[in-house]
């Protein structure tokens, strides 16, 4: 533990004589940010939440005049009540709260846990939501509380978009505007083609594998969507994901033939970057790849887009288009070998910090 320092108050320059401060011990912060959840599944709390994410210029970035209206007084008017169903359908109902918030607070204790034995009471972790609470601005006001001058930012975005990891950036750099006293920063970079997230992955395959009567006829690689304008504007997500898949299947030994990656969660009628995952199940059962395992290596932790959407809305499209084998592999969460990926990942930002 680094020594207190001292603040001597200058009662010349017309400062309040209060005497002399400590500072607090200083310490580092890790501020691990997921998407968001909302409160409740009711309108209210599904509005309020769909409003600010949907407002996100890095989410939806039509002209504010022109969205804003048709977001507010008609998909908002609806959209709340289908997103709540689908809530509903995935709930934590004994915890009060959804499974992301869930997953994510078990993964900040494990990780707490884990960085505790390497650095004792120097390092404390937190999470925060990029929507809803508890907020980037909030957590990092109680981090500095806790006496942290250093904070480093973990967006829980394996692959960078600019609609994840660029927005959770925006939502930390934004909170720092009405900051007295802001940290130093780091931000962890995606780590999309890191070792440790990739073996963590393909352990969880064959885990998935080894739970089913047999080898699928196919691995669905589906990752989060985005118009394709965004990559063609510069967004390297595609090539991210694109990576992340290739390495997967290096590591797994499939062969081509047996792994495909696709897209979901289109929104709006702006093209999006396909195979659309939805259609491409339909497509595999068509073709008679009757027996498949899917698997989203985007998301660092089970949500409405895993658990709801590919594991009912998918799967429906699967089973009906004359498929019979649908297995849905979890996401890394609070797997240890997840925890001990984003452990290391962690180490190498923390190296001259937490000495």
């Amino acid at each position: 533990m680094l020594n207190k320092k001292q603040a001597p108050i200058d009662p010349d320059h017309g400062f309040t004589p209060f005497g002399e401060q400590d500072l607090p011990d200083a310490r580092v912060g890790v501020l691990m940010a997921n998407l968001g959840t909302p409160e409740g599944t009711g309108y209210w709390p599904m509005r309020r939440y769909l409003s600010e994410f949907l407002s996100d210029k890095r989410v939806v970035d039509l002209p504010r005049l022109f969205w804003q209206p048709l977001l507010q007084l008609v998909i908002l008017s609806k959209r709340p009540f289908s997103s709540g169903r689908a809530y509903r359908s995935i709930w934590n109902n004994d915890a009060g709260e959804s499974p992301l918030m869930t997953i994510t607070k078990d993964q900040r204790a494990k990780l707490a846990t884990m960085l505790a034995a390497r650095y004792g009471d120097r390092v404390v972790v937190d999470f925060a939501m990029r929507y809803g609470a508890p907020s980037i601005a909030d957590k990092l006001a109680t981090l500095a509380a806790a006496g942290c001058d250093r904070v480093v930012f973990l967006p829980l975005y394996p692959q960078y978009a600019g609609a994840t990891v660029g927005s959770a950036n925006d939502g930390l750099f934004n909170a720092l505007t009405r900051m007295k006293w802001q940290p130093a920063l780091r931000v962890v970079q995606p780590y999309f083609d890191h070792p440790a997230y990739i073996s963590a992955l393909a352990q969880s395959i064959r885990d998935g594998f080894a739970a089913m009567a047999r080898a699928p006829d196919m691995l669905v690689v589906s990752f989060h969507g985005l118009p394709e304008r965004y990559i063609t504007e510069g967004d390297p997500y595609y090539i991210h994901c694109r990576t992340t898949t290739r390495l997967l299947q290096a590591e797994l030994g499939l062969p081509d033939d047996q792994v495909t990656m696709t897209f979901q969660s289109k929104f709006g009628r702006e093209e999006w970057i396909k195979p659309a995952t939805v259609d491409a199940v339909a497509d595999l059962a068509r073709a008679g790849k009757t027996d498949i395992a899917v698997v989203a290596p985007g998301f660092a932790a089970d949500c409405i887009e895993t658990l709801e959407e590919i594991n009912q809305e998918i799967k429906d499209s699967f089973i009906e288009a004359g498929g019979k084998t649908f297995t849905y592999i979890p996401c890394l969460n609070d797997r240890d070998d997840h925890i001990a990926a984003l452990g290391s990942i962690l180490e190498a930002e923390l190296k001259g910090w937490s000495d």
